[in-house]
């Protein structure tokens, strides 16, 4: 069977302001009901495929278990990285730990951002790639273009794809190229987009890296021999995984190595790098138009409108090659040429210390989220959705007092030496120092307003007694 391995980092600056660092890309709806995550576990799931293995940072390890118990599959390994390193360590880490267990293993490198519209068209192409890999080979995916693309690296072939959708042995890796040179890759018929996207034995991986990127092999298998279990997830050493170099799977191993061979792939594919690839990847009205929540266009052709917040009304009138995004706390205005420019926004704002940079209002936790609804000098009150059978930690706190109002559901409140039940409606006090804690019993999300007063609302103003998720002292919710 393969393994898929699902990289799952990255902030997606592109994509601002629905991708932050907090809450990136892949994890957002961005085409239909379900996150570009959770697709992609479910388009490399089914009778060839075998649990899934994902790679990913501490901060996204809740939302990974929580978004694929949504789509019903059940997660084998999750590697937690210390810090990102870029894929090639983290590939490296999946294939090392994936020997340990089957030194016959076969593993599908994936990114989980992408999207790829027809399972069993991109199904086919694995099995195709199959071959490949018996014969110790690499084998990538290549996507056939449909227009001269500036915003994608290219992979020339040795010949031009028959059609059969049988591998080919790869000439060289393409840089992104200027408009000219793409346009003369789509008349020449040779060159495919680069999917990003790998086949392999795992030991035939770690031996490319042994012969091309051996530097890595050292730091990375000491990370992961030294990995600890922590509530079902894996964490690499620290320690270790700091000794390796920050470097992608491509220049590390893919472009050096002799034996790759590509999968041509006709079908549709995109990874959604820009607010124009969602425009194109989302069915527009007969003036081109794409809108998603509350946004009204009108007398606009070929743009983008998107209103993520349900509060917020986007209007556009006359808007010609427009994107207009709006969440609650940040709006993005640009022509449709200009959508790869975005991230430059972000770097703006960072340096401005705009917290809209990398953070959402809403902050996600591991027993569910919260969002500030006001904020003052010694007051804030907010939004917070506890989910079924979840429960925060037992805390205090020296520089706040909270007032807890259910607004549906059931709470389960500790207060001290008092634990009681709460229902819609009901409130609770918890005076500055008590130790307290909330747990939602219940078969429904809870939801309840906090009211905090103090001289400092800070999040890290915790003293944490017990919790089920083990965090330490300090950390966030």
């Amino acid at each position: 069977m393969i393994t898929p391995v699902l990289l799952c980092g990255g902030s997606g600056t592109r994509l601002w302001p629905l991708s932050r660092k907090s809450y990136p890309k892949q994890f957002a709806r961005l085409t239909g009901q379900t996150s570009l995550f959770a697709a992609s576990a479910e388009r490399l799931s089914g009778p060839a495929f075998a649990a899934p293995v994902v790679v990913t940072g501490s901060d996204f390890r809740f939302i990974v278990t929580e978004q694929l118990a949504e789509a019903g599959i059940d997660p084998g390994a999750i590697l937690i990285e210390p810090e990102g390193r870029n894929t090639a360590p983290a590939v490296l880490a999946a294939a090392l730990h994936l020997l340990a267990e089957d030194p016959r293993a076969v593993m599908l490198v994936a990114p989980s951002d992408h999207v790829i519209p027809d399972k069993a068209a991109f199904g086919a192409a694995v099995t195709a790639g199959m071959a490949a890999v018996a014969r110790g080979e690499l084998v990538t995916f290549g996507i056939a273009p449909d227009r001269p693309e500036t915003g994608y690296g290219y992979l020339e072939l040795t010949a031009a794809p028959d059609g059969s959708g049988q591998p080919v042995p790869l000439a060289r890796f393409v840089e992104k190229p200027d408009l000219p040179t793409a346009q003369a890759m789509l008349a020449a018929g040779t060159y495919l987009w680069n999917a990003g996207i790998f086949l392999a034995a795992a030991q035939d991986i770690v031996a490319a890296f042994e012969a091309h990127a051996p530097a890595l092999l050292a730091p990375v298998r000491a990370a992961v021999e030294a990995a600890r279990t922590d509530l079902g997830f894996l964490r690499l050493d620290p320690a270790a995984w700091a000794g390796a170099e920050e470097i992608s799977i491509d220049y590390a191993v893919m472009e050096k190595a002799p034996n790759l061979s590509v999968v041509p792939y006709a079908g549709a594919w995109s990874d959604l790098g820009g607010w124009d690839a969602v425009w194109r990847e989302t069915e527009a009205d007969a003036s081109g138009v794409v809108t998603g929540g509350n946004a009204t266009p009108i007398d606009c052709e070929d743009s983008l409108l998107r209103s993520e917040a349900e509060t917020v009304e986007l209007v556009g009138i006359g808007l010609k090659n427009v994107i207009a995004v709006a969440t609650g706390d940040a709006v993005l205005v640009a022509d449709m040429s200009r959508a790869q420019d975005v991230k430059k926004a972000v770097t703006a704002l960072k340096a401005r210390g705009a917290k809209q940079a990398e953070a959402f209002p809403r902050d996600h936790r591991p027993w569910g989220w919260f969002e500030t609804l006001a904020l003052g000098g010694r007051f804030q009150v907010k939004r917070i959705v506890v989910h079924p059978g979840a429960a925060l930690s037992l805390q205090s706190h020296f520089h706040r007092s909270e007032h807890w109002i259910v607004v549906s559901g059931t709470a389960k409140v500790t207060v001290d030496d008092e634990v009681k039940l709460l229902t819609e409606n009901q409130s609770v006090y918890i005076p500055l120092g008590a130790v307290h804690r909330m747990e939602n019993p219940g078969k429904v999300p809870m939801v309840l307003i906090e009211v905090q007063t103090g001289a400092y609302l800070g999040e890290d103003d915790i003293v944490r007694y017990e919790d089920v998720y083990a965090r330490g002292q300090g950390a966030k919710g």
